[in-house]
């Protein structure tokens, strides 16, 4: 334990900007007193977008231990990527014998591992980097911003977007009120491209380089089937959360920036309909949020599945492929674009000049706050927690077919307690938050 608080001490992060820090004269954390030090890194899921993950770490430290439940990519970073990093299967059992030994991790697993990974490496007070969605689930989403905020970790979600200038540059834009009043905010999405809204598929053998039991995780048991690993888990409710949860961290980031999208007080669904087990094919989402000293009530609504708006809604645009589309009583600001970070303004509004801070990058953003600096735009506590409930508190109307009337702070849907499970459900035995 001396030497895990020894490095504590020395890459010392925090967590302590609100929304909007980002823009000209943001609040600065104090400096590292060593910069020069190596950052330990440990890296969950090493395949997929963990693969980018881990070699970002790799470039911005040491890579000391890397986990995956697929015993042939594990092999393969280690010969690679990461000579003489350890290797684990178990999540659990690296953060165990790493402990004092590791600074930072990084968690790129299913969504339905990134909440009790990211939580048993906070406790042990390892600064935090996870993948979009920040988790499956509501009530972990909140865990991970009070945890998080609690042993003032340094902290970042991957939705790269939320580095970009033009992400920032639309934001501040809509802040300076070049719209007017906003009422609407429309965002879609080419998702989902993976299977769902279907029958489990067909149980098949495990193959003999999968630990199935450990890509289960948390989430009640099930067979094996080809279905799952390594993609097309994010169409069934017990390791994805749709494409909902795959793009909006995306794609709804923007607005988010811009008009504070946080803590909405109902959401209602339209939907192919599901059975439970796996996502619908499509669905439309109507949010509705109060006003807040900054701006008046407003309602954004989500389409996947091939939904699209009304052309009207963009001043004779079509809608293709993903975007956004913010409206106002004096203009709108339209982007064609997963990340919002190329835009246009339509009804006659001009871009006017708007102060916003540049990124370094995002995963470097991440790397200054372990070091003591400011902390990264898409924090967990500030930002990227509020971000991910907003988010998923949509699925919690897909499940329920109905409207569902939302109290934030206690994340409770009035009137029922038939959605509990969706909010807060019960983990597998030997997994905790």
């Amino acid at each position: 334990m001396r030497q895990q608080t020894s490095r504590r001490n020395f890459l010392q992060g925090t967590a302590v900007a609100g929304l909007g820090y980002w823009t000209a004269g943001g609040v600065q954390a104090k400096e590292s007193k060593s910069p020069n030090e190596r950052i330990q890194f440990g890296c969950i899921g090493i395949g997929g977008k963990g693969s980018s993950d881990s070699a970002d770490a790799g470039k911005n430290g040491d890579v000391i231990a890397i986990c995956d439940i697929d015993e042939k990519r594990l092999n393969n970073a280690a010969k690679s990527k990461f000579k003489g990093a350890r290797k684990y299967f178990d999540y659990r059992k690296m953060l165990d014998e790493m402990e004092g030994k590791i600074d930072a991790v990084t968690v790129s697993t299913p969504d339905h591992n990134h909440a009790p990974a990211s939580v048993m490496a906070m406790r042990k007070k390892i600064h935090c980097f996870c993948q979009k969605p920040m988790t499956r689930t509501l009530h972990e989403a909140r865990v991970m911003a009070e945890v998080a905020r609690e042993n003032n970790l340094a902290t970042e979600m991957g939705n790269q977007g939320t580095a970009l200038a033009g992400l920032r540059r639309a934001a501040a834009t809509v802040q300076a009120g070049t719209l007017g009043t906003v009422s609407e905010v429309h965002v879609w999405t080419n998702r989902p491209v993976w299977p769902q809204g279907g029958p489990r598929p067909k149980a098949s053998e495990v193959p003999a380089h999968v630990n199935w039991d450990l890509w289960v995780g948390p989430s009640p048991m099930r067979l094996y089937a080809k279905g799952y690993h390594p993609f097309a888990w994010r169409g069934y409710w017990d390791f994805g959360s749709g494409a909902l949860g795959d793009m909006a961290c995306h794609t709804s980031n923007m607005a988010f920036a811009a008009l504070d999208l946080r803590d909405p007080i109902s959401v209602e669904a339209e939907s192919s309909g599901h059975n439970g087990d796996s996502f619908p094919k499509w669905s439309v989402i109507d949010y509705e949020f109060a006003a807040t000293d900054k701006r008046p009530g407003l309602k954004m609504v989500w389409y996947d599945g091939g939904k699209l708006p009304d052309k009207e809604l963009l001043d004779g645009n079509v809608a293709k492929g993903s975007g956004s589309v913010i409206i106002g009583d004096k203009g709108s600001l339209y982007s064609p674009n997963d990340y919002g970070a190329e835009y246009q303004l339509l009804g006659g509004v001009e871009q006017p000049e708007v102060d916003f801070e540049e990124s370094p990058g995002h995963f470097t953003e991440w790397v200054r706050a372990i070091r003591g600096g400011k902390p990264a735009m898409s924090n967990f506590s500030d930002y990227a927690g509020p971000l991910t409930e907003t988010i998923l508190l949509g699925n919690l109307a897909v499940w329920s077919g109905k409207k569902v009337i939302w109290d934030a702070k206690t994340q409770q849907a009035k009137g029922t307690d038939s959605l509990d499970q969706i909010i807060r459900p019960e983990y597998r035995q030997g997994y905790s938050l």
